[in-house]
């Protein structure tokens, strides 16, 4: 990534307020970013010390990106740049609400199952008979929004959201990981999955080709990979908004009330709702494979509806009222997962 001449320093002094404007009108290839030094350094170092033991000689090279991910056909890794920063994680976090892999377990998890896509890139084993006929064709479309079945068990479990099961080099890169966690005891673990052999595939052309030189230079330029401001990286990565039309008052007011309100011990729907939907989306987009935007939407909408209808709660009823708004919000959006709407018309 470039790296400007003369960085612009943030004041420790200044509330976060200022610094949190200033940093989103700051480019990122501006703000001297890099892995060396910062907690992700041993975990990159981890990763390559499990390839090693088990019996890999590529070692990808990691690089900052806007997400996680490789480059098609390029084997190296691409990890978020905010990461390797703790006021860029904060503020990811205030404006997307959440972080993808945020513990040093999770970005591990990520690690392995980009390194399972280099592996797969490296050597070009997409491009065989013998990766076709186990993870089918590469050329799949690849869909953002796909149908996980989470009882299947043809495929292996790693990331949330039944991620292996979005598309076939998804499919490779999560078996992949599987296999390489240390911890996986793939062996026992899917013994009687229909998985199996997919496991068993990636334990045998590792032997075959793992001390190999690749087929694939690692040459990647990406020195324009983050040339513009952090403000402007949100507004493209943001999901955008889903239209939800009012279908719902009626199952509002049975989860809520309506009407006059004791004067104590209550609290307003709306309210409420927010303080409990990043729980909620997240736990939702995990079980479902929704994606998080989606669902954000459909609680957004809730919580809109409740201020026009004057919705609100008891103080006492906030677990029970969390248990029955995720039934609620879980059934509408596998409506919407596999039926194309959040109401089955």
């Amino acid at each position: 990534m470039t790296i400007a001449p003369n960085p612009p320093k943030i004041a420790e002094s200044a509330s976060w307020s200022e610094e949190r404007e200033r940093l989103l009108r700051t480019r990122v290839d501006q703000l001297g970013l890099k892995l060396e030094g910062t907690r992700l350094q041993p975990l990159v170092r981890q990763l390559h010390e499990e390839l090693e033991r088990a019996g890999i000689d590529l070692k990808p090279r990691v690089f900052l990106s806007d997400e996680w991910g490789c480059p098609e056909g390029v084997p190296v890794i691409g990890i978020p740049f905010y990461l390797v920063d703790e006021r860029l994680s904060r503020l990811e976090k205030e404006v997307m609400e959440t972080i993808e892999a945020e513990s040093d377990e999770e970005i591990l998890a990520y690690l392995r199952h980009e390194a399972g896509h280099a592996f797969n890139y490296a050597y070009r084993l997409y491009e065989t008979e013998e990766w076709h006929a186990l993870f089918g064709p590469y050329s799949r479309p690849y869909r953002e929004d796909y149908e996980p079945n989470p009882f299947s068990r043809q495929y292996v479990r790693h990331i949330s959201g039944w991620y292996a099961q979005k598309h076939p080099d998804e499919d490779f890169a999560e078996t992949f990981a599987v296999w390489l966690t240390p911890s996986s005891d793939w062996r026992r673990v899917y013994a009687d999955w229909g998985c199996l052999p997919k496991l068993q595939y990636v334990d045998r052309v590792v032997k075959r080709v793992g001390r190999t030189a690749p087929l694939v230079s690692a040459h990647y330029d990406e020195r324009d990979e983050l040339s513009y401001s952090i403000a402007e990286y949100h507004e493209r990565l943001a999901h955008a908004p889903v239209d939800v039309p009012a279908y719902f008052d009626g199952d509002l007011k049975e989860l809520f009330h309506a009407g006059p309100r004791p004067s104590e011990g209550t609290r307003d729907a709306d309210a409420y709702l927010r303080s409990v939907r990043r729980a909620v989306v997240g736990n939702i987009g995990y079980w479902t494979g929704l994606h998080e935007g989606i669902v954000r939407s459909l609680l957004d909408h809730f919580a809109a509806r409740c201020t026009a209808l004057g919705l609100w709660l008891h103080a006492d009823d906030h677990e029970a009222t969390l248990v029955k708004l995720t039934a609620y919000a879980t059934t509408l959006c596998m409506n919407r997962l596999y039926k194309g709407d959040f109401v089955i018309k």
